[in-house]
């Protein structure tokens, strides 16, 4: 039977099933393959933070949601339009979020009625009236996975493990997706286990087939590849993206890269990664706790390279005292927070933008540093450069902040030309730089550059610049220890007026306003970059005038942005806490903005925003 296909412009599909059922596998698959077919996409997965919850039940789905497009698009979507539920716990868990006459694909092998009172349906949501409202598929992905593969050498328990691939395959057929890569990632990871390889390959292609000739699904989709501007594209997730900015930045500045960390989620993703280059000179070091992270990390800054430190929210608390010997001691130093859901433990595996006001005074006394903040997981790659270049340049700790959605949210990566890279090449001292009233040389290690404050950076070995460092306060210039009341005030000013100098040495903020009139504006901060893109433009289809500007650079900010604030009516601010960046800006400029928060840990959903800033709108015209 000839099969409909029909032209869709964009879908929205989550993958949801138990932590063991191999969704965030399922998904990411999926996504190569869309990435490598050309569309744009944009994906969010969603997982425990328990590294085997309770099979079938609640706190152990698993999801893994993809949005992808033949257009330009910013966020992985609010609702999905597709739903693969490989068991009860995971269409109750995600069927709230799903539109009237979604689809919905379920397991019907796992709705047994052990699996179904583990969650508390009392009957059957296949076979009652109760999701009526969208189109259900009961397809036994479990037994058809097990038939498909009866004829291998391997346990039923095995053979149940490669539903999975089944479901892939056969979302594959539905949405025209290619398939060589996906065989030969198969073919890859269980290469020393020829008859599980041979297994999932014939399960994938079981599940192709099975959507070619079943009658299930009448009509298949296809979705065109997005026109995105010319050059070579790879998927990239924001991890990755940040551990190759680092590479590139060690490669650039001509400073070997040392990375000291000590696991945590969701950061521990760019030390494995790292860890993999040492071809390129890099260096990792898994530190015992926190604390000895960010020392050694330190101390390969003292020593003449790059250090870095990765870590989120708990782990910036723990390391806070080397943060501020990093400032008094004016070195480079990157600290990669990769925040997550607080305060304490939390939800490790969720979103959050709360630490904005930790980054920027979890410190005793007067230590400020640098903070750049990511907005999409490609765009970690080019903002740990930033914050590379500010460290290097100024001689400073500067906090990167990231987020478990950009984290482990991908997206289409144009790789940039070798051209276009930042040369951030550092010169270290080589010669004296102050003579003593006899006569004699000296080396100063706080003579400082008169354009960026920055104090001269001296390799310890270097014959002549022999020089002493620590967290007592220093004298101005020469160094030494010094509890001289005047000399503490300078050197607090000197190293604030370090910092605010930056502000100089960065982009003015820039504002997306179509025809310079919009009364209302739009800023934020880190990954709500994406949803805030997305509601904006929701609201300019329906006629309304809004601004839209983001920051990248949140201490110290633009030069320009109080008079961008003054030039708007009314401003709002979205953010993933309680407002920490509004609280930054009444402070600073004087400007009562407008919060919308929510602290859910997960990403800002446009639709919702869309109707916040249209009411904004509204009330501005009034």
């Amino acid at each position: 039977m000839q099969k409909q296909i029909q032209q869709i412009d964009r879908v929205i599909i989550r993958f949801a099933g138990d932590s063991g059922d191999g969704m965030q596998l399922t998904g990411d698959r999926f996504t190569s393959e869309t990435a490598a077919f050309g569309n744009d996409l944009s994906t969010l997965p969603n997982f425990p933070a328990e590294i085997r919850a309770p099979a079938g039940t609640l706190p152990g789905v698993s999801s893994f949601q993809l949005h992808f497009a033949d257009h330009d698009i910013m966020t992985p979507g609010d609702a999905p339009n597709v739903l693969v539920a490989m068991n009860p716990a995971a269409l109750k868990a995600n069927i709230a979020d799903l539109p009237r006459g979604a689809d919905i694909i379920a397991n019907t092998d796992e709705f047994t009625k052990r699996n179904l009172n583990k969650v508390g349906y009392l009957d059957n949501p296949l076979e009652d009236e109760s999701l009526a409202d969208y189109r259900v598929h009961p397809i036994p992905l479990t037994s058809m996975t097990v038939k498909a593969l009866e004829d291998f050498d391997i346990s039923k328990k095995d053979a149940e493990r490669a539903k999975n691939m089944f479901a892939l395959g056969m979302l594959s057929w539905l949405y025209h997706r290619p398939t060589d890569g996906t065989i030969r990632f198969l073919e890859r990871k269980f290469a020393s286990k020829p008859v599980i390889m041979n297994a999932n390959v014939a399960a994938f292609k079981a599940g192709w087939n099975y959507g070619e000739t079943t009658e299930e699904f009448s009509v298949s989709y296809e979705v065109k590849p997005a026109a995105l501007p010319p050059g070579l594209y790879r998927n990239i997730s924001g991890n990755l993206a940040l551990a190759y900015g680092l590479i590139v930045a060690s490669r650039s500045s001509g400073l070997s890269l040392f990375l000291a960390s000590y696991p945590i989620t969701p950061a521990s993703d760019i030390l494995h990664e790292l860890s993999r280059h040492k071809r390129f000179g890099v260096q990792t070091f898994q530190a015992e706790d926190e604390i000895a992270g960010v020392g050694a990390a330190l101390g390969a800054s003292f020593g003449g390279g790059l250090g870095v430190t990765t870590t989120s929210g708990p782990g910036i608390s723990l390391k806070s005292e080397t943060v501020g010997l990093a400032v008094s001691v004016e070195l480079p130093l990157i600290i990669c927070d990769i925040q997550r859901a607080g305060p304490s433990t939390g939800m490790p595996t969720k979103a959050e933008q709360a630490d904005l006001l930790l980054a920027m005074f979890g410190r005793h006394g007067e230590a400020p540093v640098p903070i750049v903040a990511a907005r999409s997981p490609s765009d970690c790659f080019d903002a740990v450069l930033e914050a590379v270049r500010l460290a290097t340049k100024y001689r400073t700790p500067v906090l990167l902040l990231s987020d478990c959605y950009l984290a482990n949210g991908s997206e289409p990566w144009r790789i940039p030309e070798i051209d276009s890279l930042p040369d951030l090449q550092v010169e270290f001292a080589s010669e004296h730089n102050h003579t003593d009233e006899d006569g004699t040389p000296q080396f100063w290690p706080f003579q400082r550059d008169p354009e960026t404050l920055a104090r001269p950076w001296a390799v310890p070995g270097t014959p002549g610049l022999e020089h002493r460092i620590g967290g007592l306060e220093k004298a101005d210039g020469h160094g030494n220890i010094s509890y001289d009341p005047d000399n503490h005030d300078l050197m607090v000013r000197l190293r604030q007026a370090k910092i605010d100098g930056i502000a100089r040495d960065i982009p003015p903020l820039e504002v997306d306003d179509p025809d310079g009139d919009a009364r209302v504006l739009v800023l934020g901060w880190g990954s709500t970059y994406g949803p805030i893109g997305a509601a904006v433009r929701r609201v300019r289809r329906n006629g309304a005038k809004v601004a839209q500007a983001h920051l990248r650079h949140l201490n110290p900010f633009p030069t320009n942005t109080g008079e961008v604030l003054r030039r708007y009516d009314t401003v709002l601010v979205p953010e993933m806490n309680l407002g920490q960046l509004s609280l930054l800006l009444r402070a600073r400029f004087l400007i009562d903005v407008i919060g919308y928060n929510r602290v859910r840990g997960l990403p800002l959903k446009a639709t919702e925003l869309a109707g916040a800033i249209q009411d904004v709108v509204d009330s501005a015209r009034t």
